[in-house]
């Protein structure tokens, strides 16, 4: 399973399954599937969306889990073709290991930070035997119900550019002032934009990523966060390019976010 673009997997971490499933339906449209569809240490089961693939997994986190640092939040996973080293070029330079390489039936992972602590996972998937040539369609930039783009705040935009690039290929061409913020600095792989590293503002106290989920009516999204018990922290904001976006926190504790158009 490869792609074009080096997200090829999202990962939500929570307390609450069946508490994220009526969430994120009401949200997204997403339908995280029933109990034991996926059965892994721990749960895990398959974010699906309408057209029947899967966007991602949501795994329950426990009490024990969460008394060890986990916390609930999304987690993508980066494409590499050797997780054990890329893991350990990524430790020499200051990153952390949360998990050390393993295997899995899906390929072998491993989970990191950067050096300035955005956690993530590295994946070296295996197609399914009955899809040799099988890639991810988690990302999608116009498409509903995907992920439509991958934002990193960041303590040190210079050194986590350099990182990004040097991993996974980011070319950094283009960028947007942000006043006091500074520059947005947009990530392109392969010809195609995928998200943006900025400097996270003063104050911030947990550098990592924000994944945008593409939805079909921001305005009628964004009321659904709010009668599911999640909260609205900013928008809707208009965006460069005609979308809004919403910036939010769902029932459980997970941050996420939505880009999509207003509704006629």
């Amino acid at each position: 399973m490869t792609t074009s673009c080096s997200f090829i997997w999202y990962e939500l971490m929570t307390p609450d399954l069946e508490g994220a499933n009526a969430f994120y339906h009401a949200v997204t449209g997403w339908q995280i599937a029933g109990p034991g569809s996926q059965p892994v240490d721990g749960e895990y089961r398959m974010i699906l969306r309408d057209d029947g693939g899967a966007n991602g997994g949501a795994l329950q986190i426990s009490a024990a889990m969460m008394a060890e640092g986990a916390h609930p939040a999304w987690i993508a996973y980066f494409h590499t073709e050797d997780v054990d080293a890329t893991a350990a070029a990524i430790l020499a330079e200051g990153g952390r290991q949360l998990m050390p390489p393993m295997d899995i039936p899906q390929g072998r992972i491993a989970m990191v930070t950067d050096p300035q602590g955005a956690p993530f996972y590295l994946m070296r998937p295996v197609p399914p035997p009955d899809m040799p040539d099988a890639v991810s369609t988690v990302y999608d930039r116009t498409t509903p119900q995907h992920i439509s783009w991958n934002e990193l705040a960041t303590t040190d935009l210079g050194a986590a550019k350099d990182f990004y690039a040097r991993h996974f290929g980011f070319e950094f061409a283009r960028s947007m002032p942000m006043g006091e913020l500074g520059d947005y600095c947009f990530i392109d792989q392969n010809g195609v934009d995928i998200g943006a590293v900025m400097q996270a503002p003063p104050g911030w106290t947990r550098p990592g990523w924000t994944f945008y989920i593409r939805v079909s009516d921001i305005d009628r999204a964004a009321a659904a966060v709010t009668a599911g018990g999640g909260q609205v922290l900013r928008g809707p904001n208009e965006v460069p390019g005609g979308d809004w976006t919403v910036i939010g926190i769902d029932p459980q504790g997970a941050g996420f976010a939505l880009v999509g158009q207003r509704g006629a």
